[in-house]
C-alpha cells in the first residue's frame, strides 16, 4: 500500500485550487511591484521614494498584526482571503485608471499601496493558516515545498510579464494585475476544507497576545523567524533594483522585470528540488548555512556591473532564501495547534513584512545616505554578521534535526 508520505499532493483538489490562487495573487502582486517601482522612480528620481513604497506596505501590516491573527482564528479563512483579494484587485484597477487618466502622482501611488498593504495583512495569515487543513500532516512538508514552488514560479513570471507589459504603459500592467487578483478570489471560493471544531477563547488581552507568547516559548521557532527577519531586513536589495536597472546596468523596464524574476528563478529551482527530496536531518544548521550564502550573494550583486553576473547572483540569493523559508514555514505550521495558527501566522507575517517591506525602506534610506552600492554592501555584511550572532543566541535552532515533532 502506498504511504501518505509518498502520495502526490497535487491529487488533493482543495490544495490544487489553493495553489492556483496563491500563484495568481502572487503574480499579480509582483506585476504591481514592477509597475509601481518603475513609475514612482520615474516620477521622483529618488531612491528614498522606493523606500516609502515599502514603508507604505509595512505600516498596516505592523499596526494590524494582533487584529488579523484573531480574525483568522475566529472566522472563515477562505472568506477573509477572498475579500482581501477583491480589495487588492480593485486597488490595482484604481492605479490603472489613474495612469490612464493622467492624474497619477507619487502620493496617489503611496495611498493605494497602503490599502493593498492592509489587505495583504489580513490575507497572509488567513492563507498560511488555511494550508495545513488541506492535506494530511504526513505530507505537509511536501505541500509547503509545492506552495513555495508555486509562489516562486509566479514571482518569476510576474515581474517578467510586468516588465514587458510596461512597454505598453503602466495602465496595461495594473489592469492585468487587477484581473489576476480577482481570479484568485474565485479559486479560493471553490476551496473546500474540513475545519476542526474548536472552542474559541473569549477575546482578552491574553488571547490577543497568545501568538507572541507561543513563539517566545518555542526558542527554535523564535530563532528561525527572527533570523529570517534580520537577514532579509539587512540584505534585501530588491527595493533598489530600479536604480540598478536604470542607472548601473543601463536597461529598461524589461531589464527590471528580469532582475526581479532572478531570485524567484533560483528559488523555484531549489523548491522543486526540496519537493522531490525534502530536508530530513540537520535542518537547523542547514538554515544557518543558507542565510550565510544569501549574504554572500548580496555582496556579489552589490559590486556587479554585468547584467548576467547580477542575474546569477540574484538567482543564488533566491535559492538560498527558499531553504530558510521552507524550514521556517514548516516549523511554524507543524508545531502550532490549529486553534492558534491564525495568531501565530499573523506574528510570522509581521516578521516577514518587517524583513521585506521595512527592509525596502531601510534600503532606500541607506541608499539616500551612502549611495546605492554601499547600501547593498552594508546589507550583505550585516546578514553574515547576523548568522554568526544567531548561532550563539539560538543554539536550540542549530540543534533542530527534523521538521516534524
Amino acid at each position: 500500500m502506498q504511504s501518505l508520505s509518498s502520495t502526490p499532493v497535487l491529487r488533493h483538489r482543495p490544495f490544487l485550487l489553493f495553489l492556483v490562487a496563491r500563484m495568481a495573487t502572487s503574480m499579480a502582486f509582483q506585476m504591481l511591484g514592477v509597475a509601481v517601482g518603475w513609475q514612482i522612480y520615474a516620477l521622483t528620481a529618488s531612491p528614498m521614494y522606493l523606500g516609502f513604497v515599502g514603508l507604505a506596505q509595512f505600516l498596516p501590516m505592523f499596526l494590524l498584526t494582533l487584529v488579523v491573527g484573531h480574525v483568522a482564528d475566529r472566522y472563515d479563512r477562505r472568506a477573509i482571503a477572498r475579500i482581501c483579494q477583491i480589495i487588492q484587485g480593485l486597488s490595482a484597477c484604481g492605479l490603472a485608471w489613474a495612469s490612464f487618466s493622467g492624474w497619477q502622482t507619487k502620493e496617489s501611488i503611496l495611498v493605494i499601496i497602503f490599502i493593498v498593504g492592509a489587505a495583504r495583512a489580513f490575507e497572509g495569515p488567513a492563507l498560511q493558516a488555511l494550508l495545513p487543513g488541506l492535506v494530511p500532516v504526513e505530507i505537509f512538508p511536501r505541500a509547503a515545498a509545492w506552495s513555495t514552488s508555486a509562489l516562486q514560479t509566479a514571482t518569476i513570471i510576474g515581474p517578467a510579464v510586468g516588465g514587458f507589459l510596461y512597454e505598453a504603459g503602466a495602465t496595461a500592467v495594473y489592469s492585468a494585475s487587477g484581473v489576476l487578483f480577482l481570479a484568485a478570489s474565485v479559486c479560493i471560493g471553490l476551496v473546500t476544507v474540513q475545519r476542526l471544531a474548536t472552542k474559541h477563547e473569549p477575546v482578552s488581552f491574553r488571547s490577543v497576545f497568545a501568538g507572541i507568547s507561543f513563539i517566545r516559548s518555542r526558542k527554535e521557532i523564535l530563532g528561525a523567524i527572527s533570523l529570517d527577519l534580520f537577514a532579509v531586513l539587512l540584505g534585501g536589495a530588491t527595493a533598489l533594483l530600479p536604480v540598478y536597472a536604470r542607472d548601473i546596468l543601463k536597461t529598461g523596464p524589461w531589464g527590471l522585470g528580469l532582475l526581479r524574476s532572478a531570485p524567484a528563478a533560483g528559488a523555484l529551482t531549489m523548491s522543486v528540488f526540496l519537493a522531490r527530496w525534502p530536508l530530513r536531518h540537520r535542518v537547523g544548521r542547514t538554515m544557518f548555512r543558507a542565510v550565510a550564502v544569501f549574504g554572500t550573494a548580496t555582496l556579489v550583486f552589490a559590486v556587479s556591473t554585468s547584467f548576467p553576473l547580477s542575474f546569477a547572483a540574484l538567482a543564488v540569493l533566491g535559492a538560498s532564501d527558499v531553504i530558510s523559508v521552507v524550514i521556517r514555514h514548516s516549523l511554524v505550521q507543524i508545531r502550532t495547534p490549529d486553534a492558534m495558527r491564525g495568531r501565530v501566522s499573523a506574528v510570522n507575517a509581521m516578521f516577514i513584512g518587517t524583513s521585506n517591506q521595512l527592509g525596502e525602506f531601510e534600503s532606500g534610506l541607506t541608499a539616500a545616505l551612502f549611495g546605492t552600492v554601499p547600501a547593498v554592501m552594508i546589507g550583505g555584511v550585516g546578514t553574515i554578521a547576523v548568522v554568526v550572532l544567531w548561532m550563539r543566541l539560538f543554539p536550540q535552532l542549530a540543534q533542530v534535526d527534523t521538521l516534524d515533532q
